[in-house]
Formats: structure tokens, sequence, C-alpha cells
């Protein structure tokens, strides 16, 4: 069986795992009849951090997994060019480089998005909006 037929039903089975993972957790805390829709929605976002830890995990492990494939690649393309073209293996580097540095755009994404404390540049430098007096 080639590799390529085994990896379709290989990320449906570990994307099936980590939702139902996810959602056990989410409703197996949320069984309390006590807290009302609001316990089921601090649940809720209290468990998203167990979604980001999955999201960025499988992407290291994918992007290390393109960069290995990219290497296998380029050997590939040296062995027989006329089989393999270069653009395979280079695509394969851009994707590696994306999944890697995907976690780390999650951070800054979120903490531009969600951060509190602003700043913005002054004559004199960095002002605070809250302290600023104009």
């Amino acid at each position: 069986m080639k590799i390529k037929q085994l990896i379709k039903p290989a990320l449906l089975v570990v994307t099936t795992l980590g939702l139902s993972v996810a959602a056990t957790a989410v409703f197996a805390q949320s069984a309390s009849p006590s807290g009302g829709i609001s316990a089921v929605a601090t649940t809720v976002t209290s468990n998203l951090t167990g979604v980001a830890k999955l999201i960025t995990a499988g992407s290291y492990v994918a992007g290390l997994g393109f960069a290995v494939g990219a290497i296998l690649k380029f050997k590939a393309h040296k062995d027989n060019p006329q089989q393999i073209p270069v653009g395979t293996p280079i695509a394969l580097v851009f994707i590696a480089a994306a999944l890697l540095f995907l976690p780390s755009l999650m951070t800054t994404a979120g903490k531009t998005l969600f951060s509190s404390g602003g700043t913005t540049a002054g004559i004199t430098g960095t002002d605070n909006f809250q302290n600023s007096s104009s």
C-alpha cells in the first residue's frame, strides 16, 4: 500500500480523535445542572487552551514531517531530475516553514488582538493609552 493512500485516513483518524477528546472534556465538565449556560461557556473557553496546544503540537509535527519529506524529495530530484520536478521539494519546504511558524504567529496574533495596555509612539517615545493626557 502506498503512503499517499494512508495519509488521508490517518489524518481523518487523528482529527476525529482530537475533536472527540476535546468534546468529551467539555461535556464531562459541563454536566453539573447548577451552572447553566454560563458554566458551559466558562468550561468551553477554559478548554480552548487544550485545543490551542493540540494545534501547536500538530503544527510542529506536521512541519517536521513536511521538512523530512522535502529532504527526501530533493534527494529523489537529484537521483532522477526527469521524474521529480524541483518545484515539489521547494513547495514542501515552504509548507514546512509555514507550519513551523504557525504557533508563534498564533501567539503574536493573540497578543495583538486581546492584549491590554497598547502604546503609541510620541515625540518623547511611547505613551500609554490609559495615561495619555491629550
